[in-house]
C-alpha cells in the first residue's frame, strides 16, 4: 500500500494538524527542515487565551539555553550549572524535592551526583573518587580509597545528560498530575539526545518511551534528526504517528510521509524522494546532496573509506571521477539542501545515472517506489 504524504502550506497548519490527533506523533526530519521552529510554534499555539495561559511543556535547544555554565573565573572554586528561575519551566519545582526525583534518572546514564540551590539557582556537581595505594612493606596489599570530589567540571555531553534529566523529573511530576504542572496536556521533545553516543541515544529513547507508554494523560510530540533514536522510539510506541518531515516545493510548505507500520530507516525516505523525483523529473539541486547523504552512510555500511566508492565507474569515466567530482559540486556551494533550484537538463540525466547504477548495485524492495498519495490539507 502507497505511504500517504500530508502537505501543509506552513508550520501553523501543522501545529493545527498535530493538536488535532490527540496522540503521540514521532517526526523524523533533518537539521533545517524547521523541526524546533515547529515545537516553538506548538508551544506558542497552546498560550491563545491570556499571556499566562499554557499548555505544552516543551524540550528543545531553547530549553537548554536556560542553563548556563559557570567556571567561577574569579575564584576557580563554586563551579556549577546556573539556571534562569525567570522562565515558567521552573515554577513548579519549589518545595519539589526536586534532587530526588532528578536523581533516579540521572543514576542511569552518569556517575556524578549533584546538589541544588535554589536561592541562588544553581546546580554543583560532585564525584566519587577512588584511589588504589600501592603496597608497602608495612602494607604489602593495595588499599582503595574513596573520597568526593565537589564543584567539579562536568563534560558538555554530561551536562546535556543532566538537564535531560531535570526535564523528564519535571515531566513525570506533569505526567503524575502534580498540583504545580495540571496545566500541561502535551508534552514536546525536539532532539533530546544532543552530543550523546549511540549507546545512550538507545538509553535516552527506550527510558522515554517507557515514560510515555504507561501513561494517557499527555499527548507527547516528538522529533528528531538522530535516525537511531527515531527508529528505537518508533519499535517502542507501537501505537504512535510516525512520520517522515521535509520542506515542500513552495515556500513555507512542509510535508509529512507517514511510515505507517513498517520499521523505519530515514534513507529509505530519502530514496523514496530520489526515485519519485528522478521519475518526475522534478529533480532539484538539494537531490544531490541528498544522494551524497545515501552514499556516505552505504560506503560506511560496506567498509569503504569514501562515498566515491559506491558509485559505479562508466567505461568513459574509468576512475569514477566525472559522477564524484558532480556530486562534490552540487552538494556543496551555494546550493542549500532545501532550496528548491531545478537541476539543469544534463545534469539531471547524470543524476538518474548516478541513482539507477547505485539501486542497481544496491538493490532496495522496488515496492517501497510506487507513486505516493498526496493529500492537500
Amino acid at each position: 500500500m502507497a505511504k500517504e504524504t500530508l502537505t501543509f502550506t506552513d508550520l501553523n497548519h501543522l501545529v493545527e494538524h498535530l493538536r488535532s490527533r490527540k496522540k503521540n506523533t514521532l517526526i523524523f526530519a533533518h537539521n533545517g527542515t524547521g523541526k524546533t521552529r515547529l515545537s516553538m510554534a506548538f508551544k506558542e499555539a497552546g498560550k491563545k487565551g491570556g499571556k499566562d495561559k499554557r499548555d505544552t511543556l516543551y524540550f528543545n535547544a531553547f530549553t537548554e539555553d536556560l542553563f548556563t555554565w559557570d567556571n567561577d573565573l574569579y575564584h576557580d572554586v563554586e563551579r556549577g550549572l546556573v539556571f534562569n528561575r525567570e522562565s515558567h519551566f521552573f515554577d513548579g519545582l519549589d518545595g519539589a524535592d526536586m534532587e530526588n526525583r532528578i536523581r533516579p534518572f540521572l543514576q542511569r546514564y552518569a556517575d556524578f551526583d549533584f546538589s541544588i540551590n535554589y536561592e541562588k539557582a544553581r546546580v554543583s556537581f560532585k564525584r566519587e573518587v577512588k584511589t588504589v595505594k600501592k603496597p608497602t612493606k608495612k602494607q604489602p596489599e593495595p588499599v582503595e580509597t574513596t573520597k568526593i570530589v565537589d564543584n567539579i567540571k562536568v563534560s558538555r555531553g554530561e551536562e546535556n545528560i543532566f538537564i535531560w534529566c531535570f526535564f523528564l523529573a519535571v515531566a513525570q511530576m506533569a505526567i503524575d498530575g502534580h498540583e504545580n504542572y495540571q496545566w500541561v496536556k502535551y508534552l514536546y521533545i525536539d532532539d533530546p539526545i544532543s552530543s550523546l553516543d549511540d549507546n545512550n541515544a538507545i538509553a535516552v529513547a527506550s527510558h522515554l518511551a517507557q515514560l510515555l507508554k504507561n501513561q494517557n494523560n499527555i499527548d507527547a510530540i516528538i522529533s528528531t534528526h538522530h535516525g537511531l533514536f527515531f527508529n528505537v522510539m518508533h519499535n517502542e510506541l507501537k501505537r504512535a504517528e510516525k512520520y517522515y518531515m521535509c520542506k515542500g516545493r513552495k515556500e513555507e510548505e512542509i510535508q509529512l510521509m507517514d511510515t505507517r507500520d513498517t520499521p523505519f530507516f530515514h534513507h529509505v525516505s530519502l530514496m523514496q524522494s530520489l526515485q519519485k523525483a528522478a521519475t518526475t523529473g522534478e529533480l532539484y539541486t538539494y537531490h544531490f546532496n541528498i544522494l551524497r547523504n545515501i552514499l556516505e552512510k552505504t560506503a560506511a555500511f560496506h567498509g569503504f573509506n569514501d562515498f566515491r566508492d559506491c558509485i559505479k565507474r562508466s567505461k568513459d569515466d574509468v576512475d569514477g571521477i566525472i559522477h564524484a567530482r558532480m556530486i562534490n559540486i552540487l552538494s556543496h556551494g551555494n546550493y542549500s539542501l532545501f532550496e528548491p533550484v531545478e537541476m539543469q537538463e544534463e545534469n539531471k540525466e547524470h543524476f538518474r545515472r548516478i541513482l539507477k547504477d547505485f539501486t542497481d548495485t544496491y538493490r532496495f524492495n522496488q515496492d517501497l517506489f510506487q507513486e505516493t498519495e498526496t493529500e492537500e490539507i
